[in-house]
């Protein structure tokens, strides 16, 4: 079975759908998802959905393009709902700096939270980053210097060195349906040098649908077979054996209730 290590299924372009989402993701082998919340809401949403179906866990946390708009008690919501026993993750959090919607200072205000509730809570991060590598890889080092870092680098974009730096930091690699596309080349460059223990695959949907559905909305949890498949072929390896390797990568860092496994 494959693992969607991030996808965030209480968009409203499933409302009407999300039964048969999660139908074509078990027909898929997509057996497990993490959905991800970001904001206060949509966190609450995600831990409705893991009780809703099996397979499914939630992340929760306040991405960097809504923290802006986080009201009075939100942050406190968050933090008790990474209590829950299917919150496998705190997140989505990080930095961003390709768009405007939350000031720079709050949003590293926001970040620095999330990676020290992650870090007391013994939980992964899920982290954004968008043109911001090295603003983002200073607050990962200051955190590195407290304590272990556990957590994944969603939706990956960068290059080696960034990658290498991450890897050394302690966190996976995830890919999505971007390294499928054919201007990726030079991603997929950097997704052949993740070592097998530390890479991971997404399909952020309703977002990146991978190739040849590009294009297709909403993009969904049973087209991680087509990203999958494509990294297998970049890293010489057989997909069953890529499948394995990422499902088992995820079921560690992730640590998914003994019922699930």
């Amino acid at each position: 079975m494959y693992c969607d290590t991030h996808a965030h299924l209480d968009d409203e372009q499933f409302d009407a759908i999300r039964d048969g989402v999660i139908e074509r993701a078990l027909v898929a082998s997509v057996a497990r998802i993490v959905t991800v919340g970001t904001t206060r809401a949509s966190s609450e949403a995600s831990i409705a959905l893991a009780r809703q179906y099996h397979g499914v866990f939630a992340a929760v946390g306040l991405q960097p393009n809504c923290a802006g708009q986080a009201a009075a008690g939100d942050w406190d919501e968050i933090v008790r709902l990474a209590d829950d026993p299917l919150v496998v993750a705190v997140g989505e959090t990080g930095l961003d700096r390709y768009w405007d919607f939350t000031p720079f200072d709050i949003q590293r205000d926001y970040f620095d939270r999330h990676l020290r509730l992650a870090q007391h809570r013994d939980l992964p991060l899920v982290i954004h980053v968008r043109d911001c590598a090295q603003d983002t890889l200073t607050m990962l080092r200051d955190a590195r210097r407290r304590g272990p870092l556990r957590g994944v680098m969603h939706a990956f974009s960068g290059d080696t060195e960034t990658a290498r730096e991450c890897l050394d930091l302690g966190l996976h690699i995830s890919f999505a349906g971007m390294v499928t596309f054919k201007k990726s080349q030079a991603l997929r460059d950097v997704a052949r040098t993740i070592p097998d223990d530390r890479i991971l695959i997404e399909t952020d949907s309703p977002y990146l649908a991978p190739h040849p559905q590009r294009g297709q909305k909403p993009n969904e949890p049973a087209l991680l077979v087509h990203t999958a498949a494509c990294l297998a072929e970049v890293r010489g390896t057989e997909l069953a054996r890529f499948r394995d390797i990422t499902t088992a990568n995820a079921a560690r860092l992730f640590r998914f209730p003994e019922p699930y496994f």
